[in-house]
C-alpha cells in the first residue's frame, strides 16, 4: 500500500471518541523528541523526529502530521508551502502514524 492510500484511525477523521486525536499524537512526537528513548525498538523514530522538530519548530511538524492523518495528503505533499523538504515530510508521518497506532493499541486494552 502506497502512503497515499491509508486511512488513518484518527478521531478528527473517523469521529470515534475511541481513536487518539492529531493533538495527541502531537503530543507524543514532541515529548519523544525532548526525551527520545534509548532502550527501545523504536527509538530512531524518536531521535529522528528531534532533529525534524529542531529544524523546522513544532507548527509546520503540526501542519503536516494533521494533513496526514487527517486530510489525507500523501507524505511528500504535506510538507507543501512550509519550506520544508519533502523527505521530513515521509520521516513525519512514518513516525506520526507509528504513534498512532501505538496510541490507539494502547485505548485498547
Amino acid at each position: 500500500m502506497s502512503d497515499n492510500d491509508a486511512l488513518y484511525d484518527v478521531c478528527e477523521r473517523t469521529k470515534n471518541p475511541e481513536h487518539a486525536s492529531v493533538d495527541d499524537v502531537v503530543e507524543l512526537i514532541l515529548e519523544r523528541a525532548q526525551h527520545p528513548r534509548t532502550e527501545h525498538r523504536n527509538a530512531h523514530l524518536d531521535e529522528m523526529m528531534a532533529t525534524v522538530v529542531d529544524r523546522y519548530g513544532t507548527r509546520p511538524v503540526r501542519t503536516v502530521i494533521h494533513r496526514i492523518l487527517v486530510d489525507h495528503y500523501p507524505f511528500r505533499t504535506a510538507t507543501h508551502d512550509l519550506e520544508m523538504r519533502n523527505v521530513d515530510g515521509v520521516r513525519i508521518g512514518t513516525a506520526a502514524g507509528q504513534f498512532l497506532t501505538e496510541l490507539n493499541a494502547k485505548h485498547d486494552d
